[in-house]
Protein backbone atom coordinates (compact mmCIF):
# COMPACT_ATOMS: atom_id res chain seq x y z
CA UNK A 1 0.00 0.00 0.00
CA UNK A 2 0.95 3.71 -0.47
CA UNK A 3 3.23 5.08 2.60
CA UNK A 4 1.35 7.66 4.46
CA UNK A 5 2.22 10.37 4.89
CA UNK A 6 3.49 10.53 8.45
CA UNK A 7 5.68 7.06 8.49
CA UNK A 8 7.42 8.29 5.08
CA UNK A 9 9.99 10.12 7.46
CA UNK A 10 10.61 6.44 9.35
CA UNK A 11 10.77 4.64 5.68
CA UNK A 12 13.66 7.38 4.50
CA UNK A 13 15.62 6.69 7.93
CA UNK A 14 15.98 3.39 7.30
CA UNK A 15 13.40 2.36 10.52
CA UNK A 16 10.46 0.97 8.61
CA UNK A 17 10.99 -0.96 5.58
CA UNK A 18 7.65 -1.27 4.28
CA UNK A 19 3.75 -0.55 4.77
CA UNK A 20 2.01 -4.07 4.44
CA UNK A 21 -1.53 -2.72 5.18
CA UNK A 22 -3.85 -0.82 7.29
CA UNK A 23 -4.47 -2.76 10.72
CA UNK A 24 -7.14 -0.06 12.49
CA UNK A 25 -8.08 3.70 12.84
CA UNK A 26 -9.55 4.92 16.30
CA UNK A 27 -10.18 7.56 18.13
CA UNK A 28 -7.40 8.66 18.30
CA UNK A 29 -4.61 6.65 16.36
CA UNK A 30 -4.32 5.21 13.03
CA UNK A 31 -2.43 1.62 13.30
CA UNK A 32 -0.65 0.25 10.32
CA UNK A 33 0.93 -2.94 10.29
CA UNK A 34 5.03 -2.30 8.48
CA UNK A 35 7.80 -4.22 8.57
CA UNK A 36 10.80 -2.79 10.56
CA UNK A 37 14.18 -3.71 9.97
CA UNK A 38 12.91 -7.14 8.86
CA UNK A 39 10.24 -8.21 11.64
CA UNK A 40 6.67 -7.31 11.47
CA UNK A 41 5.02 -4.71 13.86
CA UNK A 42 2.74 -2.31 14.21
CA UNK A 43 3.12 1.33 13.38
CA UNK A 44 0.56 3.74 15.59
CA UNK A 45 0.60 7.11 13.93
CA UNK A 46 -1.20 9.80 16.57
CA UNK A 47 -3.99 11.77 14.70
CA UNK A 48 -3.84 16.02 15.60
CA UNK A 49 -5.40 17.30 18.05
CA UNK A 50 -7.89 18.73 16.19
CA UNK A 51 -8.83 15.45 14.04
CA UNK A 52 -9.22 13.38 17.15
CA UNK A 53 -12.55 12.19 18.65
CA UNK A 54 -10.91 11.79 22.35
CA UNK A 55 -13.10 13.68 24.67
CA UNK A 56 -12.14 15.44 27.75
CA UNK A 57 -8.66 15.32 27.47
CA UNK A 58 -7.92 17.83 29.86
CA UNK A 59 -9.13 15.13 33.04
CA UNK A 60 -6.74 12.78 31.89
CA UNK A 61 -3.85 14.83 31.67
CA UNK A 62 -4.60 15.81 35.11
CA UNK A 63 -1.32 15.12 37.22
CA UNK A 64 1.06 14.65 34.50
CA UNK A 65 4.66 16.19 34.69
CA UNK A 66 6.17 18.44 32.78
CA UNK A 67 9.55 19.55 31.60
CA UNK A 68 9.69 22.70 33.39
CA UNK A 69 7.62 25.91 34.25
CA UNK A 70 8.27 27.45 30.81
CA UNK A 71 6.22 24.25 29.09
CA UNK A 72 3.52 24.20 32.08
CA UNK A 73 2.76 28.02 31.63
CA UNK A 74 2.29 27.87 27.97
CA UNK A 75 0.10 24.71 28.01
CA UNK A 76 -2.17 26.32 30.89
CA UNK A 77 -1.76 29.67 28.09
CA UNK A 78 -2.90 27.52 25.44
CA UNK A 79 -0.07 29.23 22.98
CA UNK A 80 0.98 27.52 19.71
CA UNK A 81 4.12 26.58 21.62
CA UNK A 82 1.94 25.43 24.50
CA UNK A 83 -0.40 23.50 22.33
CA UNK A 84 2.49 21.52 20.70
CA UNK A 85 4.19 20.97 23.86
CA UNK A 86 0.79 19.51 25.27
CA UNK A 87 0.29 17.35 22.26
CA UNK A 88 3.69 15.90 22.43
CA UNK A 89 3.00 15.26 26.10
CA UNK A 90 -0.38 13.29 25.22
CA UNK A 91 1.44 10.81 22.43
CA UNK A 92 4.69 10.50 24.98
CA UNK A 93 2.19 9.47 27.95
CA UNK A 94 1.45 6.05 26.13
CA UNK A 95 5.55 5.08 25.55
CA UNK A 96 6.24 5.92 29.02
CA UNK A 97 2.98 3.91 30.50
CA UNK A 98 3.97 1.24 28.13
CA UNK A 99 7.91 0.69 29.14
CA UNK A 100 6.30 1.40 33.13
CA UNK A 101 3.83 -1.27 32.35
CA UNK A 102 6.13 -3.64 30.41
CA UNK A 103 8.77 -3.86 33.52
CA UNK A 104 5.72 -4.41 35.81
CA UNK A 105 4.90 -7.65 34.29
CA UNK A 106 1.54 -6.38 33.08
CA UNK A 107 0.47 -7.65 29.26
CA UNK A 108 1.04 -5.01 27.29
CA UNK A 109 2.53 -4.64 23.51
CA UNK A 110 6.36 -4.19 23.42
CA UNK A 111 7.63 -0.63 22.42
CA UNK A 112 10.14 -0.34 20.09
CA UNK A 113 10.80 3.50 19.99
CA UNK A 114 9.05 6.50 19.29
CA UNK A 115 9.67 8.93 16.29
CA UNK A 116 7.75 11.73 15.14
CA UNK A 117 4.66 10.73 16.59
CA UNK A 118 4.62 7.35 15.59
CA UNK A 119 4.89 4.74 17.85
CA UNK A 120 6.37 1.19 16.95
CA UNK A 121 5.59 -1.65 18.47
CA UNK A 122 4.94 -5.34 18.65
CA UNK A 123 2.18 -6.89 16.54
CA UNK A 124 0.51 -9.25 19.16
CA UNK A 125 -1.07 -12.15 16.96
CA UNK A 126 -3.29 -14.74 18.21
CA UNK A 127 -2.19 -18.66 17.40
CA UNK A 128 -2.45 -18.95 14.26
CA UNK A 129 -0.18 -15.23 13.42
CA UNK A 130 -2.83 -13.27 12.29
CA UNK A 131 -3.51 -10.20 14.04
CA UNK A 132 -5.27 -10.97 17.33
CA UNK A 133 -8.92 -9.88 17.90
CA UNK A 134 -9.79 -7.26 20.29
CA UNK A 135 -11.92 -8.92 23.01
CA UNK A 136 -15.18 -6.88 21.09
CA UNK A 137 -14.48 -9.38 18.48
CA UNK A 138 -15.48 -12.55 20.37
CA UNK A 139 -19.09 -13.16 19.80
CA UNK A 140 -18.75 -16.38 22.08
CA UNK A 141 -17.27 -17.90 25.16
CA UNK A 142 -17.50 -20.49 27.50
CA UNK A 143 -18.49 -19.62 30.78
CA UNK A 144 -14.95 -21.10 32.24
CA UNK A 145 -13.26 -18.98 29.92
CA UNK A 146 -14.74 -15.65 30.70
CA UNK A 147 -14.39 -16.05 34.41
CA UNK A 148 -10.48 -17.24 33.80
CA UNK A 149 -10.16 -13.78 31.40
CA UNK A 150 -11.97 -11.42 33.97
CA UNK A 151 -9.94 -12.80 36.86
CA UNK A 152 -6.43 -12.23 34.33
CA UNK A 153 -7.73 -8.26 33.96
CA UNK A 154 -8.89 -7.45 37.39
CA UNK A 155 -4.51 -8.94 37.83
CA UNK A 156 -3.81 -6.51 35.21
CA UNK A 157 -5.31 -3.61 36.73
CA UNK A 158 -3.51 -4.12 39.88
CA UNK A 159 -0.47 -4.67 38.35
CA UNK A 160 -1.47 -1.12 36.83
CA UNK A 161 -1.77 0.24 39.48
CA UNK A 162 0.83 -1.01 41.98
CA UNK A 163 3.01 1.02 38.89
CA UNK A 164 1.15 4.00 39.66
CA UNK A 165 -1.00 4.12 36.58
CA UNK A 166 -4.43 3.98 35.82
CA UNK A 167 -5.68 3.17 31.90
CA UNK A 168 -9.11 4.93 32.33
CA UNK A 169 -10.13 4.02 29.16
CA UNK A 170 -10.76 0.28 29.39
CA UNK A 171 -13.12 -1.64 27.74
CA UNK A 172 -13.83 -4.49 25.54
CA UNK A 173 -12.41 -2.17 22.89
CA UNK A 174 -8.73 -1.85 23.79
CA UNK A 175 -7.98 -5.53 24.96
CA UNK A 176 -6.52 -7.85 22.50
CA UNK A 177 -6.13 -11.75 22.92
CA UNK A 178 -3.54 -13.20 21.79
CA UNK A 179 -2.97 -17.58 21.88
CA UNK A 180 -1.74 -17.09 26.29
CA UNK A 181 -5.20 -14.86 26.77
CA UNK A 182 -5.59 -10.92 27.22
CA UNK A 183 -3.17 -8.14 26.44
CA UNK A 184 -3.86 -4.58 27.19
CA UNK A 185 -3.56 -1.72 24.77
CA UNK A 186 -4.17 2.04 24.10
CA UNK A 187 -2.64 4.09 26.51
CA UNK A 188 -2.42 7.40 25.61
CA UNK A 189 -5.09 8.51 27.78
CA UNK A 190 -3.47 6.99 31.20
CA UNK A 191 -3.72 8.62 34.23
CA UNK A 192 -0.98 9.09 37.37
CA UNK A 193 -3.07 7.18 40.49
CA UNK A 194 -1.68 9.60 42.88
CA UNK A 195 -1.46 12.78 40.99
CA UNK A 196 -4.97 12.86 39.12
CA UNK A 197 -8.43 13.56 41.34
CA UNK A 198 -10.27 11.10 39.00
CA UNK A 199 -8.15 8.03 39.32
CA UNK A 200 -10.39 6.50 41.60
CA UNK A 201 -13.55 7.03 39.33
CA UNK A 202 -11.80 5.95 36.23
CA UNK A 203 -10.48 2.71 37.70
CA UNK A 204 -13.72 1.08 39.34
CA UNK A 205 -15.02 2.46 35.47
CA UNK A 206 -12.13 0.25 34.42
CA UNK A 207 -13.02 -2.98 36.28
CA UNK A 208 -16.78 -2.26 35.91
CA UNK A 209 -16.34 -2.46 31.75
CA UNK A 210 -14.88 -5.67 32.49
CA UNK A 211 -17.63 -6.89 35.04
CA UNK A 212 -20.17 -5.90 32.62
CA UNK A 213 -18.44 -7.38 29.12
CA UNK A 214 -17.26 -11.24 30.91
CA UNK A 215 -20.80 -10.41 32.73
CA UNK A 216 -22.80 -11.37 29.61
CA UNK A 217 -21.07 -14.70 29.70
CA UNK A 218 -20.26 -15.43 33.66
CA UNK A 219 -23.40 -13.54 35.41
CA UNK A 220 -22.22 -13.23 38.36
CA UNK A 221 -19.54 -11.16 37.37
CA UNK A 222 -21.76 -8.32 37.56
CA UNK A 223 -22.21 -8.15 41.29
CA UNK A 224 -18.55 -7.88 42.26
CA UNK A 225 -17.35 -5.34 43.66
CA UNK A 226 -13.52 -5.47 42.94
CA UNK A 227 -12.65 -1.76 41.94
CA UNK A 228 -13.72 -0.30 45.19
CA UNK A 229 -11.81 -3.48 47.04
CA UNK A 230 -9.04 -2.52 44.70
CA UNK A 231 -8.79 1.15 45.52
CA UNK A 232 -9.24 0.42 49.53
CA UNK A 233 -6.15 -1.26 50.03
CA UNK A 234 -4.16 1.30 47.31
CA UNK A 235 -5.31 3.84 49.67
CA UNK A 236 -4.54 1.59 52.61
CA UNK A 237 -0.59 0.77 50.79
CA UNK A 238 -1.80 -2.76 50.89
CA UNK A 239 -1.84 -3.62 47.57
CA UNK A 240 0.34 -5.91 45.93
CA UNK A 241 0.59 -7.64 42.40
CA UNK A 242 -0.07 -10.70 43.78
CA UNK A 243 -2.77 -10.29 46.40
CA UNK A 244 -5.83 -12.30 46.74
CA UNK A 245 -9.20 -10.58 46.39
CA UNK A 246 -12.76 -11.09 47.61
CA UNK A 247 -14.59 -8.98 45.26
CA UNK A 248 -16.51 -7.90 48.14
CA UNK A 249 -16.52 -4.97 50.04
CA UNK A 250 -17.43 -5.13 53.86
CA UNK A 251 -20.24 -2.52 54.35
CA UNK A 252 -20.85 -0.51 58.09
CA UNK A 253 -24.06 -1.92 59.04
CA UNK A 254 -24.36 0.62 62.43
CA UNK A 255 -27.86 1.72 62.72
CA UNK A 256 -27.39 5.70 62.05
CA UNK A 257 -29.08 7.83 65.14
CA UNK A 258 -31.31 10.09 62.96
CA UNK A 259 -32.71 12.06 65.80
CA UNK A 260 -29.77 12.68 67.45
CA UNK A 261 -28.49 13.79 64.13
CA UNK A 262 -31.52 15.98 63.66
CA UNK A 263 -30.61 17.85 67.10
CA UNK A 264 -27.11 18.40 66.36
CA UNK A 265 -28.40 20.41 63.25
CA UNK A 266 -30.92 22.01 65.03
CA UNK A 267 -27.92 22.99 67.97
CA UNK A 268 -25.97 24.34 65.42
CA UNK A 269 -28.61 26.64 63.73
CA UNK A 270 -29.48 27.84 67.01
CA UNK A 271 -26.08 28.66 68.06
CA UNK A 272 -25.86 30.45 64.39
CA UNK A 273 -29.12 32.55 64.73
CA UNK A 274 -28.01 33.90 68.33
CA UNK A 275 -24.62 34.81 66.82
CA UNK A 276 -26.62 36.58 64.24
CA UNK A 277 -28.45 38.29 66.74
CA UNK A 278 -25.63 39.58 68.70
CA UNK A 279 -23.79 41.06 66.21
CA UNK A 280 -26.82 42.90 64.88
CA UNK A 281 -27.60 44.15 68.41
CA UNK A 282 -23.88 45.62 68.41
CA UNK A 283 -23.84 47.27 65.67
CA UNK A 284 -26.89 49.13 66.40
CA UNK A 285 -26.39 50.47 69.87
CA UNK A 286 -26.54 54.48 70.11
CA UNK A 287 -23.04 55.99 70.17
CA UNK A 288 -22.32 58.03 73.34
CA UNK A 289 -24.42 61.24 73.80
CA UNK A 290 -27.02 60.00 71.96
CA UNK A 291 -29.11 58.66 75.28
Amino acid sequence: MKTPKRIEPLVQDGLVDEVICSLKSGKEASVYVVVSRGETCCAKVYKEANKRSFKQAALYQEGRKVRNSRQARAMEKGSRYGRKEQEEAWQNAEVTALYRLQAAGVRVPNPYGFYDGVLLMEMVTDADGEPAPRLNDITDMPVEQARDFHTRMIREIVRMLCAGIVHGDLSEYNVLVDAQGPVVIDLPQAVDAAGNNSARMMLERDVANMAAYFGRYAPELKNTQYGEEIWKLFEAGLLTPDIELSGKVARNEAAIDVNGVLREITDVLAEEQARRRAALDESIEPAPGYV
